[in-house]
């Protein structure tokens, strides 16, 4: 792939991440890195400067195939049919392979279990029709077909089907309830974030409602009027209210022992994709939560 530049002094790792928009900056410095980018055919460093009229020459190598193999991970179901499995996911487990990462992820307990998810994600989602962090616990469902798949991937994507979490948070939340709206995309800088930012970010609204106050931490009631990477995460921090254990986005320590956020997808709602009848899911906070409430309570 070939650029001209457009703007003069433009990092090249910038400039290269705005052409191509579905590559993150950091995959771009490692293309970089790696030798994959030249300018004027000579390898330039991740910080040089462009001058309007250079041309940069990218190459994306083709990504290695990974052969995702059935694991016997013991899996907490909640319901299971011919169509689709709802699981509470443990934290700490990544949902899908990725770099690095080709063992020990919900896929492939999924694979070992069911013999026969859906394909339309391929090779790495197989079955997922949306994911939950890999220290955020609860209710979860995966598709067993391509049609159960459409049907309950629509669901998500128009927000019919309902999703609760519980957090504790930071600090003392004064109101009863509230609605936090803010563009959620990549942080300028940090490109592993996500951040409220001003433009190129996706619409984004979290409902919460306090369930307990305990002075400095709040118990609250998350529900997601959109889907964001780490929506609900990323919009308690901004609100000044950053989840227990977060260790992305929670700057201040905490005396609990919890391996990652303290954040739980409590409940479920949907409709089945093949009998349409209204179905209901819950997932008890997991022992690590219940020990901060416990602790909390006195």
């Amino acid at each position: 792939m070939k650029f001209e530049a457009d703007r003069d002094g433009e990092r090249l790792d910038v400039f290269l991440a705005r052409q191509q928009p579905e590559l993150s900056r950091a995959h771009v410095q490692r293309l970089i890195a790696q030798g994959h980018v030249f300018v004027g055919g000579k390898p330039r460093k991740a910080n040089y400067k462009l001058n309007v009229g250079e041309s940069a020459e990218m190459t994306v190598p083709e990504p290695e195939r990974m052969e995702i193999l059935p694991e016997e991970i013991p899996l907490d179901i909640l319901y299971e049919d011919a169509d689709m499995i709802v699981i509470n996911k443990a934290r700490g487990m990544v949902v899908h392979p990725a770099a690095g990462i080709a063992s020990g992820t919900l896929v492939n307990a999924l694979l070992f279990h069911c013999r026969d998810l859906s394909g339309i994600n391929g090779v790495l989602r197989p079955g997922i029709v949306h994911r939950l962090d890999k220290d955020t616990s609860g209710v979860m469902v995966a598709a067993k077909n391509d049609a159960a798949h459409l049907a309950l991937a629509e669901q998500i994507r128009e927000k019919s089907a309902h999703r609760v979490y519980q957090a504790v948070v930071h600090g003392n939340i004064r109101e009863a309830s509230g609605i936090i709206e803010g563009d959620i995309g990549r942080h300028p800088v940090d490109r592993k974030r996500m951040a409220i930012v001003q433009s190129n970010g996706k619409h984004a609204v979290t409902e919460f409602r306090v369930l307990e106050r305990f002075g400095a931490y709040t118990l609250v009631e998350c529900t997601l009027r959109t889907g964001r990477t780490h929506q609900i995460r990323v919009h308690m921090t901004y609100i000044g209210h950053p989840l227990v254990g977060d260790p992305k986005y929670g700057a201040r320590k905490s005396p609990f022992s919890i391996a990652g956020q303290a954040l739980h997808s409590c409940s479920l709602d949907l409709v089945h994709p093949v009998t349409r009848e209204d179905m209901h899911f819950e997932a008890p906070l997991p022992e690590d939560m219940q020990k901060i409430l416990k602790k909390l309570r006195g």
